[in-house]
């Protein structure tokens, strides 16, 4: 009779599904999000004029964000 041998380590992957990853991928969600409501305010506070100077229209302002959040 043959046996086979499960190695817990790459049925489930702790480092993917484990509570610590699960912490860490909602404190990073957090952080982009906060980044991101923290671009669009700033940007969104100066005036067209500003903007133009920047080289961005008041329409790109949610992409901008968008983006830096991504980086972040």
């Amino acid at each position: 009779m043959a046996t086979a041998t499960i190695d817990q380590r790459t049925t489930f992957n702790t480092e993917t599904f484990g509570l610590t990853a699960i912490t860490a991928r909602f404190k990073a969600a957090i952080e982009r999000n906060r980044v991101y409501r923290q671009t669009q305010r700033e940007l969104g506070q100066l005036s067209d004029r500003d903007l133009a100077d920047l080289g961005i229209a008041r329409g790109m302002i949610n992409t901008i964000a968008r983006d830096a959040a991504r980086a972040a």
